[in-house]
């Protein structure tokens, strides 16, 4: 299976494009979308060509394909523009391992969901990274819009075991194989 993963969009026109770009060249499975689409957030700057409307125009045009959590900028009145669901947290198994998918404000690598998983998915702290911690492994697309503490405009590719954080450029930032 191969996954896109992204998060923290926050309503950036310029970044959706790049989304757009980036799944019609991979041509994932699934696009799994971490949250915080539509709205920049009190405590952050307007992002590149603030637009949420097309945000939502580009979201939907994959609705197919989407799988969405909701962040803690999402409101009811972004589901309302969504042709997709928004969900508090999603789990699969892939490579034979219990995967779940979160926004980041709730369960992260310091409050751990009380379920056993395997990989935990989220993004909303605006780095990306790869990291295992005591058997777990922690994936953080990062922000596709708003990158913090010096990281890159980045997001996950996972195709079957190999999972790797990218720059919208493509370069690999981080890699990882499953097993």
């Amino acid at each position: 299976m191969k996954l896109l993963i992204f998060s923290d969009i926050h309503g950036s026109g310029y970044y959706a494009n790049k989304i757009k770009n980036i799944v019609e060249t991979e041509k994932p499975d699934k696009l799994i979308l971490l949250g915080d689409l539509y709205y920049h957030g009190p405590r952050n700057m307007l992002p590149k060509e603030y637009n949420p409307m097309h945000v939502s125009e580009v979201l939907n045009s994959f609705k197919d394909i989407i799988l969405c959590v909701k962040g803690n900028c999402d409101a009811e009145v972004d589901e309302m523009i969504s042709e997709f669901p928004m969900q508090e947290e999603i789990e699969m198994v892939i490579e034979n391992n219990v995967v779940m998918f979160t926004h980041g404000h709730k369960y992260n690598m310091s409050n751990l969901p009380k379920k056993n998983i395997d990989i935990l998915v989220y993004g909303h702290f605006h780095t990306g990274f790869i990291k295992k911690q005591d058997g777990m492994l922690f994936l953080n697309p990062g922000s596709i819009s708003l990158p913090k503490e010096n990281t890159s405009h980045s997001y996950i590719l996972w195709n079957n075991n190999e999972i790797m954080l990218k720059d919208v450029e493509g370069n690999v930032i981080e890699k990882r194989i499953l097993g």
